[in-house]
C-alpha cells in the first residue's frame, strides 16, 4: 500500500523527478494507459506519460514493478477504476509493438 496521497480524480501519476524512463511500467500495463515520449533531458532520452488515464484498471502492475518508486496508482477507496476492455487490451498490444512509445492519434 502506498502512503502517497493521490491527486484528486487521478488514477495514476508519475514523479518525474524519480523516473529514469526505463519503460518497465509501460511494458507491464495491460490496459495501454502508459507510454514513453521523447525527453532529451532525461537519463535514457524518454519519459513516461499517462496517455489514457480513464482506462486505468487499478491493477498496480506499473507501481509494483517500478525500480525507482516513481509511479503511483490511487487506492481503490479513492478512485473508481475502469474495467479492462478489448479496446484497452488492443491499445496495450500496439504500445508494446511500438517499442513502448506513444501511439499517434
Amino acid at each position: 500500500m502506498s502512503s502517497v496521497v493521490a491527486p484528486q480524480n487521478t488514477s495514476v501519476w508519475v514523479n518525474i523527478d524519480r523516473c529514469k524512463g526505463c519503460d518497465i511500467c509501460v511494458s507491464m500495463c495491460p490496459a495501454g494507459v502508459l507510454a514513453m515520449v521523447p525527453a532529451p533531458q532525461s537519463i535514457l532520452g524518454t519519459m513516461i506519460e499517462v496517455v489514457e488515464p480513464n482506462s486505468c484498471i487499478g491493477c498496480r502492475d506499473c507501481e509494483l514493478h517500478c525500480p525507482d518508486f516513481a509511479i503511483y496508482v490511487a487506492e481503490r477507496k479513492e478512485f473508481k477504476f475502469a474495467k479492462i476492455t478489448d479496446e484497452a487490451q488492443e491499445r496495450a498490444t500496439k504500445v508494446r509493438e511500438n517499442h513502448f512509445r506513444k501511439l499517434g492519434k
